[in-house]
Order: structure tokens, then sequence, then C-alpha cells
């Protein structure tokens, strides 16, 4: 049992396991907003643009109880197809930027111990 423990914690305790889980917490946040972005603003307005209809209260009754709300299928989707162009955007975003911080030219490394005292050599010898 101690064993299983151990590997657990140093399962939790790497990096990868930490950026998921801030990750998935930012896009529970995110979804948040973007299911508010549809619902109170998207929406509407395509409801006013055909005529003032609430997407929401599309259905087909099948019974009193039951019914298939096939206009909440169709606001879930508009939220995933915004949400899938704003990760595209931050993803394009992000490449953008680490192609731009690829190209920047690197500072040359410090020169090893070897080459410093060659060239402190090489320096001597010139001023003989």
């Amino acid at each position: 049992m101690k064993k299983l423990f151990a590997e657990f914690k140093e399962f939790i305790a790497r990096g990868n396991v930490m950026d998921l889980a801030v990750g998935m917490i930012i896009g529970a946040a995110f979804t948040a907003i973007v299911g508010s972005l549809v619902n109170d603003i998207v929406m509407p307005f395509i409801g006013w643009l055909i005529g003032g209809m609430d997407f929401t209260k599309f259905a087909i009754k099948l019974s009193e109880e039951a019914s298939i709300n096939y206009g909440t299928f169709i606001q879930n989707i508009i939220n995933f197809l915004l949400i899938a162009v704003v990760v595209f955007i931050l993803v394009k975003g992000l490449n953008k930027l680490k192609k731009k911080k690829e190209e920047e030219p690197k500072p040359d490394p410090e020169p090893s111990d070897e080459v410093k005292l060659l060239t402190e050599i090489r320096d001597a010898l010139k001023k003989e």
C-alpha cells in the first residue's frame, strides 16, 4: 500500500499533471465565458434576426414528460464552434510567438576554460 501511495505521489508531483490540472481549471472557466457569450449575446441576436425566436424552446414533444430539445443542441453546436475558433486563434498566435522566438539570434555561449586558456596563450605569443 505504501509503494502504491509513493507511486501515486510521484505521478501527481510531475509537472505534466500539474499543467493538465491548471489547463482543466482554466478550460472550465473559459467554457463558462463562452457559454455566456453564446447564450446571452449570440443566440438572442440570432433569434432576433429570425423573428424573435428563442432556440432553447425549439423542441419536439414526445409526451408530457419527454421531448427532443434540438434548440439546445443547436446552441451547444454554436458553443463548440466558438470555442474551436478561439482555441485555433490562440494556438496560431502562440505558434507565431514561438517561431519569432526561435528566429531570434542566440547569444554566443561562454567559451570553455580551455578556449580561454588557448586565447591567452595566443595573445601572449603575439606580444613577443
